[in-house]
């Protein structure tokens, strides 16, 4: 039976070994596609459209992490899903996500004073050294990397070498720090264009830039609070 063929008929007319729950239960949910995992929460299509085409078809419009985000709001309008079934999705993800968080020894960096605290060792650094934190899409951190030691400027710091590491570990964010070791942690004019412009990179790269938070022995200041991106 082709694909084509298979993917048309409903739940109860597909072969016992195709079928999403028999599929689970005999081979376990790693052997499973996304469809077959998100078609056994659905249960059910609809006229026209069986359960396996209804998953696919969700899970095109909302890949990756867009599905977990969607809300309830969204799924309950999709046809075929309704509240019922939105309910227990949102319902399956917030629970999974709970029980993520709780055994995960993940470092999440919601916050300035977060970020702050994470790299303390550039406080008392006596040179000016720029830090950038990578992070996932929930803001735990993925790695932390020195892009530049020596006076923040424009001819040094390019948008290249703080997004080139993002590229590479998948980031959805970054937050940059540096030092002041004058003991002011107020953001330079050169502080400001730099950043400015590397807000702009990541705009292109879908990669955002959450903040820039400047420190010094006993201070730091976010630039994102100042408003200055």
């Amino acid at each position: 039976m082709t694909e084509k063929k298979k993917n048309t008929l409903k739940i109860k007319d597909m072969a016992r070994v195709d079928r999403p729950r028999e599929k689970l239960a005999g081979s376990g949910p790693s052997a499973m596609k996304d469809e077959e995992l998100l078609a056994i929460m659905l249960r059910t299509g609809f006229k026209g459209k069986n359960v396996m085409e209804l998953a696919r078809g969700i899970l095109r419009e909302y890949d990756g992490d867009k599905l977990l985000n969607a809300g309830f709001d969204k799924l309950s309008k999709i046809k075929g899903i309704g509240p019922s079934k939105a309910a227990e999705i949102v319902a399956a993800f917030e629970l999974t996500r709970r029980m993520t968080v709780k055994d995960s020894k993940d470092v999440y960096i919601r916050t300035p004073e977060d970020a702050y605290g994470y790299v303390p060792e550039i406080r008392k650094a006596k040179k000016e050294k720029l830090v950038v934190i990578y992070l996932t899409t929930r803001n735990a951190v993925i790695k932390r990397e020195t892009v530049s030691i020596g006076s923040l400027n424009a001819n040094i710091v390019h948008p290249r070498e703080v997004f080139s590491p993002a590229l590479n570990c998948h980031a959805a964010s970054v937050i940059m720090m540096h030092n002041h070791p004058s003991g002011d942690a107020s953001a330079s004019e050169e502080d400001i264009e730099i950043t400015r412009r590397i807000v702009e990179s990541g705009k292109i790269l879908g990669i955002e830039v959450l903040d820039h938070v400047i420190v010094c022995e006993n201070d730091y200041k976010s630039m994102k609070e100042e408003g200055l991106i």
